[in-house]
């Protein structure tokens, strides 16, 4: 049986006790250098409050997790245990009014980015071919299932893609649930958006490039940033609700990596429009800053980072750093 840590973060109405207030940025032409070590394990040199909210846990403190705020719905960790230890596979903050996901937030580490695992092998997954499943984490009212687009024209799109979990079974497995598929038309999955994830995935396997790379993906799920909605009540996990389409897809990444002195660190955002682009994107068209990408979507990203630390790294973006990227 897998094993599991559920957090449950319902949405509060009002905010207590907010310790996260935006500052003015400085420009940043390089990746930034910081000599604080972190000492409270798993990558985190920043204070872990999270602007106030009421579950406090190690999860959120975690440099991937955006901050839990007003318009977080239901956030889920996963976890797998691989050679005796737990790891953290990804979690993912769940909104079931609009049966998505509003973000899956994971890392690239020495193990995550691990390849022991043949994803083609499905025959002797537990699930015995199908690898689409529901959550188990989210209850059955709440949740889409294997079936949920079935008809709908569009396919059952990968946020943390099965490729970047190969280093265990069942990590691979955890990939597989619906609360990390998002709704994505055919020849953008596959070709386009894939081009950027393995673009991503180049990076998070270099440990040259990386300690860690930690990473937020997400299709958006505002009222005015959905292209339609799925109504397929024939399929429909949830009676009577229908699932997002996305009219844009994010991603936000800060690298993490040592230069044998002091930790450095580096962010770049990618803002996408959910359509087919014909052919082989330049990636670079898409890139933003983490503050632009902050605009548009509405989420404060590695908000866990030192204030002064986040605000260099967020304001701006460097190409040449961001090898393989034209």
């Amino acid at each position: 049986m897998m094993k599991h840590l559920h957090i449950r973060l319902f949405r509060l109405c009002a905010i207590l006790g907010c310790c996260f207030l935006l500052s003015s940025c400085e420009k940043n032409d390089g990746p930034v250098y910081i000599t604080i070590e972190n000492t409270n394990g798993n990558n985190r040199p920043g204070n872990g409050d999270n602007d106030g909210n009421s579950n406090i846990t190690n999860e959120v403190t975690n440099l991937e997790i955006p901050k839990l705020d007003s318009e977080t719905g239901d956030v889920y960790a996963h976890y797998v245990t691989y050679k005796g230890q737990k790891v953290l596979n990804f979690v993912v903050d769940w909104h079931k009014d609009k049966l998505h996901s509003r973000w899956v937030a994971f890392t690239f580490t020495s193990t995550t980015s691990g390849q022991s695992w043949n994803r083609n092998n499905w025959e002797n997954t537990e699930w015995g071919g199908d690898p689409f499943q529901p959550d188990p984490l989210i209850p059955a009212d709440e949740r889409t299932d294997q079936y949920s687009y079935k008809g709908s024209g569009y396919n059952r799109g990968h946020l943390l893609a099965s490729a970047d979990r190969l280093f265990s079974k069942e990590g691979n497995e955890q990939t597989f649930y619906m609360s990390n598929m998002s709704p994505q038309q055919g020849s953008f999955n596959s070709n386009d958006w894939s081009d950027l994830e393995n673009q991503v995935r180049n990076w998070g396997r270099n440990s040259s490039f990386r300690d860690t790379l930690f990473v937020v993906k997400g299709g958006t799920i505002r009222d005015d940033q959905i292209i339609k909605y799925i109504d397929n009540a024939s399929y429909d996990a949830v009676e009577g609700q229908k699932i997002a389409v996305p009219k844009y897809y994010f991603m936000a990444l800060l690298c993490k990596k040592h230069n044998g002195k002091q930790n450095t660190y580096k962010a770049i955002g990618f803002w996408v429009e959910h359509k087919s682009y014909g052919g082989r994107p330049v990636l670079s068209n898409w890139a933003v800053s983490i503050d632009e990408l902050e605009a548009k979507t509405g989420i404060d990203f590695f908000c866990n980072l030192p204030d002064g630390l986040e605000n260099s790294v967020e304001r701006i973006f460097n190409i040449s750093e961001w090898t393989g990227l034209k």
